[in-house]
């Protein structure tokens, strides 16, 4: 059933133009585009849908040309718009109208706490937000720090706000159309994620979707279009729309290709989105398997999961034996990605080469070339475990947006980036990742750094001493443990005080799930927390990251 629209279909077949002075002029041709092209050859057919209903192609171009013109006229050239990551159709449309008209936008968490948000507002250069109501609080709160011309909720829009608020829906009516070819293009402006690091500082940086410079918007669609590794057809959305992965939607929409958005991962209404829409891809964690699985079997076999031609799956280690059940059910259809947000994908691995080859993560991807390091810097042959690098031609490196010590950190060797990984490769040329070099923890495919936690606890009077690690967790692969140090271990804070301490800093997300205290924490020669070492007792063999 598709629902009238989040405009009045009467108002999308009324305009013909950008209304100057009463008089209309001709937009844009819709047809130059994917969507523009469904929309005249099948504009009553099914484009994006969430949990509030259906938009058609028709309505979804009336909707990203009205909202494309909004966030042109609200931002500058090199200004930028926020989109908190709700897993709802506003959050997909304003990223792909901001890549249609070369308005730059970021990603952001939700869950982030007001001073965490108004952190990367003012880091990205953003002037207006889109968000979802539960968003809303922090984005009014971080307003008080960072000037923000708008903010859009899909929601209600409270009034009386120092900051112009405006409902989505009235957002798009009161916008007029994107103006005509002949209007200079804007530059391309690619979106950007924020991400954390070992020393717990948020950086910005591009998605990396495509490689290259692209000198204006349509430059850029035509890259992405060109460089589609998805196949046609209906693709869901599984995880949060604030990492690199489930964004990936905002691409295929891009493509002319319709996206279903799951509000919040629940493993049966996801078999039933992928039965009902017979869904041809979707991007998933390990996590999302180890809950699939878990549903009984009669429940299992009630959906037909046969239209699914591509299951990729990126963010953490996959344990074998849920990777096996998986491929046994959907088919050798399973692709896993390994990469990160600042770089893109560094290496692929399909099925049938995954089975013959347990535990790799795959070949190295063109235009990249997989080393492998000895402490010393110098290359080690096949089979030799070290630090796993990549050669990159400049425009595929990594940059972090306004921080070039942490850009140049990423670096080994000139064109030679790292993740901190470390591993080995075979004779053939399959990467195999053993352990980490970098203390990050990966929890249900998101990376957390340690140290952001480690610096918010710190600060609490009780607390002499803290170190945060990655522990086994069987639902999420790995979570975070608090070895806390109290200053007077007589009268230790309790574990609801640290936890309530930590989210009044970070996003909940980000604070340990569990905390032990300790006398003391172990450390090395050169005073150094021993993570290793911590991490070991809690860990079934000698290694101890999770996979």
């Amino acid at each position: 059933m598709v629902r009238p629209c989040r405009a009045p279909l009467s108002v999308i077949e009324g305009d013909v133009g950008v209304r100057a002075g009463g008089k209309a002029v001709p937009v844009a041709d819709r047809a130059a585009t994917p969507i523009g092209a469904r929309a005249q050859v099948s504009p009553r057919d099914l484009a994006l849908a969430d949990r509030t209903g259906e938009i058609t192609w028709e309505q979804l171009s009336w909707i990203v040309d009205r909202a494309g013109a909004a966030l042109t006229a609200a931002a500058r050239p090199g200004e930028r718009w926020a989109v908190l990551g709700d897993n709802a159709a506003p959050t997909l449309l304003t990223h792909a109208a901001g890549l249609l008209c070369g308005v730059g936008t970021v990603a952001l968490s939700r869950q982030l706490t007001s001073a965490e948000l108004a952190y990367q507002l003012k880091d990205a250069g953003v002037v207006a937000v889109v968000t979802g109501a539960a968003g809303l609080s922090a984005v009014l709160e971080a307003a008080e720090q960072v000037p923000l011309r708008q903010v859009v909720v899909h929601g209600a829009a409270p009034a009386g706000q120092p900051v112009p608020v405006q409902a989505w829906d009235d957002w798009l009516i009161a916008a007029t159309s994107l103006p005509a070819p002949a209007a200079p293009p804007r530059p391309a402006a690619p979106m950007l994620v924020y991400t954390s690091g070992t020393t717990g500082r948020p950086r910005g940086t591009e998605v990396r979707w495509v490689a290259g410079e692209h000198a204006t918007s349509a430059g850029y669609l035509r890259a992405l279009i060109e460089e589609s590794h998805t196949p046609p057809g209906v693709h869901l959305v599984a995880g949060p729309l604030q990492h690199n992965g489930p964004l990936t939607a905002v691409r295929h929409l891009l493509c002319g290709q319709p996206v279903v958005i799951l509000e919040r991962f629940d493993a049966e209404r996801a078999l039933a989105a992928i039965d009902r829409y017979r869904v041809t891809s979707t991007v998933m964690v390990p996590t999302h398997f180890q809950r699939l699985l878990a549903l009984p079997r009669a429940d299992r076999e009630r959906y037909d999961v046969s239209s699914m031609q591509l299951l990729a799956h990126t963010g953490s280690s996959c344990p074998t034996a849920v990777k096996e059940r998986m491929i046994e059910w959907f088919g050798p259809v399973l692709v896993e990605s390994y990469g990160g947000s600042e770089v893109g994908t560094l290496c692929r691995i399909g099925s049938a080469d995954w089975l013959a080859r347990p535990g790799s993560v795959g070949r190295a991807v063109h235009p990249f070339e997989v080393v492998v390091l000895d402490q010393d810097g110098a290359e080690l042959p096949p089979g030799k475990t070290g630090l796993l690098a990549f050669r990159a031609p400049p425009d595929r490196g990594i940059r972090y947006l306004h921080d070039p010590q942490k850009t140049a950190a990423a670096y080994v060797a000139p064109g030679v980036l790292t993740l901190g990984d470390v591993g080995h490769v075979d004779p053939d040329g399959f990467v195999y990742i053993t352990d980490r070099a970098a203390d990050v923890v990966v929890s249900g495919g998101v990376n957390l750094y340690p140290a952001e936690s480690e610096r918010a606890l710190g600060a609490h009077p009780g607390v002499a001493d803290v170190a945060v690690i990655g522990v086994p967790d069987s639902d999420l692969g790995e979570a975070l443990l608090a070895l806390v140090v109290p200053t007077d271990p007589a009268d230790a804070p309790g574990e609801e005080e640290l936890t309530a301490w930590c989210r009044r800093a970070l996003a909940s997300y980000k604070c340990p799930k569990r905390f032990e205290f300790v006398a003391e924490l172990p450390r090395n020669a050169m005073n150094k927390l021993d993570k290793p070492a911590m991490r070991r007792p809690y860990w079934p063999a000698s290694r101890t990251v999770a996979g």
